[in-house]
């Protein structure tokens, strides 16, 4: 089944996975950028606002300054001496100065001179009664006559009241008082200075100045209290304002009125004063809206163009997810049985992933079932090869997990010739294996050793098949065990193998053993030892063991005189030559010419003891029937050296180990092609059976199933199955008998179950089949016909 693309439920997760991917970052960077350019502005506005209240202050400052300078140049001005105001004829003159002092500063509305405890003030105006200028002409709503005169008389440093409502000839105004005793800088004054400055003047300078500025602004003086405010938004609260007052040169965000404001204040080092504007924050999100529609629109483009290269993407990349979902859907026989446990719970069955992890779960299995037949395979090859030259194979070797620290190798030969079935056992008519196992015992003796563990020995068998007769090698890895004694240890192991074997069938079998080795790249010497021990056994003795460390203790050669080749090396030589394993046949031939050019012997008897290694690769070569090819080559027997004979057994220990084993792979082939042609020949026998087969053979039933699928590439009842298949595809397409009948006669006795089968691998009955196919063949008959007519 094809699922649809656009309606598939993993490609849409997919596709909003990569929207996700392009859009959270984008987001992301978004905000990021507009965060940082809102944060920019703001400090640029205000900072702007602090340099535009530097401005402010400088130019109030330098006002009160102007002041400040007046009444100094009063001070020093002659015509305005106690004396001379009050004498008759320079007081018009004083007046006239006063007059001239007021119009040099723009600000002031009013400008008196006040002598310390005099009843008088005067004024541009002229001299008038100190009740009379702060009880008629200027009348003050929190300041009364006793405090203006105390504090006329009392002051010694610059003052200045906050702005008050002052009636000025029934006119309403708001009017700070600025006075300056004179002489300033004098400890004992003896006159103020009087300035009257319409508020309007101060805070008309801040806003000439503060532009467009929408928020408060207020003047406090050293002491806190608010000497000028221009309002444009909600006024603080008192205590808002005392907050506002202590703060100190800056930039401060705070919260005021119930909402977030920016508040910058600056502080004036000529009279103390503090200047503070507050701004309500919102309005710098007003003057970024263009900032904020450019961002906008910025990520408006880019997404635009940017999921539509997404989705391509996500498409693209989809492409071998969306493979590997057909390709687990096309296998629904593989997964068949976990979909139905899955529609069962209720849980979707085109689940995109599900099918994908059922498939990947199905694999892992197989992998798990293939895993003892990687490993039969590659110790076989360790033991008639040795180690491998591919690194990929050599890497497969150490992941089977055969190589540790501290373990040695051994293999022991198991003969299968011996073994009866243990007499408890019934037989019955039901039980095919059974019978199976009686008649040819060893058909179980792979599955009984093929993986054993022996934790007392700290030891682990495994079981290989290395030929259709009845012999099985263990491969043995084993780790001495602390206090055990090596020999022991060996010893231990073969009889418990012996007595796993005794406890399947009531009889022991015959074993020959090899020698253990460090390297597991030597098991290929202790396979072909135990098969020289297990060929070196006494004739006639059965259920017998064989260590080939143990064949050359019969003889005992102590001088050189009687130095001879031993048994069990001629033997080890002879079986490696048999095996048609070239490593352990040419280093067996090195170390045996080495070993007698050691011993110093005389030429005579040098030459009789080569002469029998000689005959021991010649018997070879006879066994492998290469003797009528030997005419062709050097003769072996004319040697003059140790060396020459060497060279010249070693070219023919080559020649027989290549013939030896191109001799087993075409008995193998052979007998694999008779096996096929005759189930090929007898499919529809409804008794056919892998056991069955194997036993007609005479080949154990495990060695068998392997062989048949690496000569098939099917297993035996995936091939007899194709066979009937194909069979009743031919019968019910060619003729019109009942269908049951075509399916008796291939040799299946279940006609349902071969229908289930038969629908589910090709996705009709039979009955199906024959009807869709027989309307093609009868349609391309009839267009052949009246082509011809």
């Amino acid at each position: 089944m094809i699922f649809k693309r656009t309606g598939s439920k993993l490609q849409r997760s997919y596709m909003v996975s990569y929207l996700l991917i392009f859009l959270i970052p984008l987001i992301v960077i978004t905000i990021f950028i507009y965060q940082s350019a809102v944060k920019s502005l703001r400090m640029e506005i205000e900072q702007s606002n602090v340099n535009q209240l530097n401005q402010v202050r400088m130019t109030i400052d330098g006002r009160m300054t102007e002041l400040r300078d007046i009444a100094i140049r009063m001070s020093y001005d002659n015509s305005l001496t106690r004396y001379m105001v009050k004498h008759p004829y320079y007081s018009s003159e004083a007046i006239r100065r006063l007059d001239q002092y007021r119009a040099n500063s723009a600000i002031i509305d009013d400008l008196l001179l006040y002598f310390h405890n005099d009843s008088v003030i005067y004024s541009s105006e002229g001299l008038s009664g100190l009740n009379v200028v702060f009880g008629k002409t200027y009348t003050f709503n929190s300041w009364d006559q006793q405090q203006i005169k105390r504090d006329l008389n009392e002051i010694k440093y610059p003052f200045t009241r906050p702005a008050d409502q002052v009636t000025v000839n029934s006119r309403q105004s708001s009017m700070l008082v600025h006075m300056v005793p004179i002489k300033p800088t004098d400890a004992y004054p003896y006159a103020t200075v009087v300035y009257l400055i319409n508020e309007s003047k101060l805070t008309g300078m801040m806003d000439s100045v503060l532009s467009d500025f929408k928020g408060n602004s207020y003047i406090f003086d050293n002491n806190g209290h608010v000497l000028t405010a221009n309002s444009h938004d909600t006024p603080p609260t008192p205590l808002e304002l005392g907050t506002l007052s202590e703060l100190k040169s800056g930039i401060h965000s705070m919260e005021l009125g119930g909402k977030q404001q920016s508040v910058v204040a600056v502080e004036s080092q000529e009279n103390g004063w503090t200047y503070v504007t507050v701004m309500p924050s919102d309005q710098f999100f007003s003057r970024i809206f263009h900032i904020q529609t450019l961002i906008v629109l910025i990520f408006a483009l880019v997404a635009l163009a940017g999921i539509p290269v997404a989705l391509m993407l996500a498409r693209r990349q989809y492409g071998p997810l969306r493979d590997l979902v057909e390709f687990a859907q096309s296998r629904n026989a593989g997964v068949a049985a976990q979909a139905e446990r899955h529609s069962a719970v209720g849980q979707p069955l085109h689940n995109e992933w599900t099918w994908i992890r059922e498939t990947l779960l199905h694999y892992r299995d197989q992998v798990g079932l293939q895993q003892p037949y990687v490993r039969h395979q590659c110790l076989l090859m360790l033991m008639k090869h040795g180690q491998p030259d591919d690194p990929e194979t050599a890497r497969l070797i150490d992941g089977l997990g055969l190589r540790g620290h501290g373990l040695q190798y051994f293999v022991m030969i198991v003969s299968g010739d011996t073994l009866v079935h243990h007499a408890t056992d019934t037989v019955t008519s039901s039980n095919v294996e059974l019978l199976d196992e009686t008649v040819s015992p060893y058909l179980s003796l792979p599955d009984v050793l093929s993986e054993v563990a022996l934790p007392e020995f700290g030891a682990q068998l495994y079981g290989v098949e290395y030929s259709s007769s009845n012999r099985l090698a263990v491969a043995v890895c084993w780790q001495l065990q602390p206090g055990h004694e090596a020999e022991e240890s060996m010893s231990g192991i073969v009889e418990t193998v012996r007595k796993l074997v005794h406890q399947h069938y009531g009889t022991v079998p015959t074993v020959g053993v090899g020698t253990s080795y460090a390297q597991l790249e030597m098991i290929n010497q202790s396979f072909i030892e135990a098969a020289t021990a297990m060929e070196y056994r006494v004739i006639g003795e059965t259920s017998s063991v064989t260590y080939f460390d143990q064949l050359h203790q019969e003889e005992h050669r102590s001088a050189s005189s009687q130095f001879w080749i031993s048994n069990e090396s001629l033997l080890k030589l002879s079986q490696s030559l048999k095996q048609g394993n070239i490593q352990v046949a040419s280093h067996m031939i090195h170390t045996i010419t080495a070993g007698v050019h050691a011993q110093s012997l005389p030429l005579p008897l040098m030459r009789c003891i080569l002469f029998d290694l000689l005959n021991t690769v010649l018997r070879a070569a006879s066994d492998a029937g290469l003797l009528g090819s030997l005419r062709d080559m050097p003769q072996v027997s004319a040697f003059e050296t140790a060396e020459e004979l060497e060279g010249q057994l070693q070219m023919l220990a080559i020649r027989i180990c290549e013939c030896a084993e191109h001799k087993q792979e075409t008995e193998h082939v052979s007998l694999l092609d008779q096996i096929v042609a005759y189930v090929e020949g007898q499919y529809a026998d409804y008794a056919l059976s892998l056991e069955g087969m194997a036993q007609q053979f005479s080949i154990s039933s495990s060695y068998l199933s392997r062989t048949f699928k690496d000569k098939t590439g099917l297993t035996f009842s995936q091939y007899i199955w194709q066979l009937r298949r194909d069979e009743v595809i031919r019968q019910i397409t060619e003729s019109d008998e009942p269908l049951k009948d075509i399916i008796v006669r291939v040799g299946y006795l279940d006609t349902a179950n071969f229908i289930r089968k038969f629908k589910k691998e090709m996705g009709c009955t039979p009955g199906q089949y024959r009807k869709l196919h027989r309307g093609e063949e009868q349609q391309a008959a009839l267009e052949v016909r009246d082509s011809i007519s």
